[in-house]
């Protein structure tokens, strides 16, 4: 085990937080691959290391980021260009609640 693995364990420990073990890593790690479509399309029966799919997921995060930011902009110049009191207006309030 690494010096440093050894003293995060060890200070985790002392903070009174929960340990986890390699097992359980791997066991998320895996998860993680599995919810991440750029690993999950790859072959079924490969396992991608560790790294990469945390790579991937921090991708994946940035991604969605982007998607959400650009949607929002989208939303807000529809509801600029948009009448406050038209049925579109109205529709498009009762689906932001």
């Amino acid at each position: 085990m690494s010096s440093r693995r050894s003293r995060s364990r060890q200070s985790s420990a002392s903070s009174g937080s929960r340990n986890i073990n390699d097992d359980q890593i791997s066991d998320l790690v895996l998860k993680l691959q599995q919810l991440i479509p750029e690993l999950r399309n790859s072959r079924r029966s490969e396992k991608a290391s560790s790294s990469r799919v945390l790579q991937e997921t921090c991708n994946y995060i940035r991604n969605l980021h982007r998607e959400v930011d650009d949607l929002s902009n989208r939303l807000s110049q529809l509801l600029a260009t948009t009448d406050a009191d038209s049925d579109q207006a109205a529709i498009i309030r009762s689906l932001l609640m």
